[in-house]
């Protein structure tokens, strides 16, 4: 058995069961999985980690899953951070590095989440799951569904990039197009999942995706020698990932794993969709919903998160905040990243580099400052928008 105690409404603080699938609180807010960090921290040390199977089950003390045995995994995590000195030192950030998520199983950080979501689903009895997805998250849940033997129902906005559409497909999911967004997506699949017996595994919808996200926290703490970074820049659609690493340095704090020092968190939205930006430039605690989102950058295209408020909270909390780029800087930043780093950065990845030089032209970045950029997928998975 693992250290799971219990689930916590991120809005009330009540608690909810472990051992059943739950999707949000009684209040319609998500759910964070915790831990007995006490227990964990008498069983095992940092200095621990050192030898463990590189994937982001090394963490398997802080994960959901209980019996291992249900563990889907295809290698996710442990991915390489990257030095970006020359690019770096080009913009005037000459400490600048790059996560590089593109390597992940399926293409992109997605496979974390689905890997920590699917295992503890299928430790619970799900036999079928559902999800919207713009991209990416399709492609993972697809394939961690097929390792798990169970059948996912995936609901894409008809101009999904190809790649995303095929894999689904090629992977055994039930696909349907859907002439609208994400969240229209989403809306099929809250109508449909009770009669059809669907677990919905939504971002924040579901308690376990962010903790596989937030194993992107440890490694970036593990990979500097448990001193964190001065920035980490994250292109947020659902937020799930600098929301997962927001909850990960909480809980390597309370572990004795680091000290109290945060990295400032940036939010990089596209112009054409930043529901983030503007309710952080507005002082607003929540977002209210994008209307007629578009950007190129399917990832970005979400006018809406369920976990908008802990979102806003992480930037403001780490004295963060967040940047808006248009899809003609992003793009440019692609071939400029991918030609510095030997990486093929998705269009979101590039949007951080493009965040990156608002901030530093705004002095909002100096020179000294240790960076991170997060990559969060391969552009090959966007090879029409290149052609």
């Amino acid at each position: 058995m693992g250290f799971l105690m219990d689930l916590v409404c991120t809005k009330t603080g009540k608690s909810y069961a472990k051992d059943r699938l739950w999707n949000l609180s009684d209040v319609g807010a998500p759910l964070f999985a915790r831990y007995d960090l006490d227990a964990v921290k008498k069983k095992v040390k940092r200095e621990d980690l050192v030898g463990r199977i590189p994937t982001m089950w090394r963490y398997e003390e802080v994960m959901p899953v209980e019996d291992m045995q249900y563990c889907v995994s295809l290698g996710e995590g442990y991915t390489p951070l990257l030095q970006a000195s020359s690019l770096g030192r080009k913009i005037g950030v000459p400490n600048l590095f790059v996560k590089e998520e593109g390597g992940n199983p399926t293409g992109s950080f997605k496979a974390r989440g689905m890997s920590a979501a699917i295992s503890r689903a299928a430790e619970l009895g799900t036999r079928a799951i559902a999800i919207p997805s713009a991209g990416n998250a399709g492609g993972a849940t697809a394939a961690y569904a097929a390792r798990a033997g169970l059948s996912s129902h995936i609901f894409m906005p008809k101009d999904v990039p190809p790649a995303n559409y095929v894999e689904c497909v090629v992977l055994g999911a039930h696909v349907e197009l859907v002439d609208g967004l994400i969240s229209d997506c989403g809306k099929m699949v809250a109508q449909r999942k009770e009669a059809e017996g669907w677990f919905d595994i939504s971002t924040l919808k579901e308690p376990y995706r962010v903790e596989g996200k937030k194993t992107m926290g440890y490694e970036l703490a593990e990979q500097f020698d448990w001193e964190l970074p001065d920035v980490v820049i994250y292109p947020t659609g659902g937020g799930t990932g600098l929301i997962g690493m927001w909850k990960a340095f909480d809980e390597m704090e309370q572990l004795g794993w680091i000290d109290g020092k945060r990295p400032r968190m940036v939010s990089v939205q596209a112009a054409g969709c930043a529901p983030i930006v503007r309710a952080y430039e507005s002082g607003a605690e929540a977002a209210e919903p994008w209307l007629d989102a578009q950007t190129i950058a399917s990832g970005l295209r979400v006018p809406g998160a369920v976990g908008d408020f802990l979102m806003l909270k992480a930037i403001r909390e780490s004295n963060g905040c967040a940047v808006s780029v248009t899809d003609e800087e992003l793009m440019a930043c692609v071939p400029e990243m991918a030609s510095a780093l030997g990486i093929f950065p998705a269009p979101e990845g590039a949007a951080t580099l493009a965040g990156l030089k608002k901030l530093i032209a705004q002095n909002w970045v100096n020179e000294t400052d240790r960076v991170v950029l997060f990559n969060t997928g391969t552009g090959l998975k966007y090879i029409e928008l290149f052609q």
